[in-house]
């Protein structure tokens, strides 16, 4: 088979696996208010769970064991008259609401049986975290040195396939002591692409002026993706072999 068609076939395959992959949620068997659910989630996990389609409503519920726990915190948030977004900042696009909801008065999303519902902020409930968290590793190593390390102590290098991603990147790679940081953003020279190696295409993209070209200097050394730790946090191109802190993603 021709190498080009091969590898496309092959990263096609990867996308087609990635997209099954969905959110982990952990319920948290202690009442807080929004505010204190919302801390202990950033803490502890990621952030309040964020719902963007069915699948995601379907499997929040598994996380529910008895599945009779009523009135549940979700990361859902007044944001406007008739705006609601998510604890991460998203906007809320998936709004599953419950009869006569939101009823208008009060600022914080739950959830009750699978229907979401406006309740006073203040309110003690148990809730439901999501669980993707980031880990900046504060060690100068090449990117490819960079990847076996996250697939053999977390899941993978990170994939920044969404604004969402993205933000959480800004939030650890502060932490890191190099000026780039290593994702799992790689360049093939075969067919001149930038892909994830964990499978998620490029659709989002955060490159810095002149950084991420097609076409790349394959002469002396392969390109990968780094993302800066100060400024904007923007992606730039750099050579394989060069050292630099890296962010596993740990689900």
């Amino acid at each position: 088979m021709d190498p080009t068609l091969y590898f496309i076939l092959l990263l096609s395959a990867l996308c087609s696996v990635s997209e099954c992959v969905q959110r982990q949620y952990h319920f948290i068997n202690e009442s807080k208010s929004w505010t204190e659910a919302q801390r202990y989630c950033r803490e502890k996990y990621t952030d309040l769970a964020t719902v963007d389609d069915m699948n995601d409503m379907n499997e929040m519920k598994k996380s529910l064991n008895d599945g009779g726990v009523e009135l549940i915190w979700i990361g859902l948030q007044k944001a406007g008259r008739d705006e609601w977004r998510w604890s991460s900042g998203e906007p809320a696009l998936y709004l599953n609401w419950a009869p006569g909801q939101p009823e208008g008065r009060d600022d914080c999303g739950m959830m009750s049986y699978g229907k979401f519902e406006d309740l006073p902020c203040s309110s003690n409930k148990y809730f439901i975290c999501n669980n993707n968290k980031l880990i900046v590793i504060r060690e100068n190593l090449a990117w490819s040195e960079a990847l076996r390390y996250c697939r053999q102590n977390h899941v993978d290098l990170v994939s920044v396939h969404s604004e969402e991603i993205q933000r959480r990147v800004k939030n650890v790679v502060k932490l890191a002591s190099t000026a780039e940081v290593w994702m799992g953003l790689r360049h093939s020279c075969i067919v001149g692409i930038w892909f994830w190696v964990s499978g998620e295409t490029v659709c989002y993209q955060n490159w810095a002026p002149r950084n991420g070209s097609s076409e790349e200097d394959c002469e002396v050394s392969v390109r990968s993706g780094a993302v800066q730790s100060g400024g904007d946090q923007r992606w730039i191109s750099r050579p394989e072999n060069t050292k630099l802190n890296f962010i596993c993603s740990r689900f």
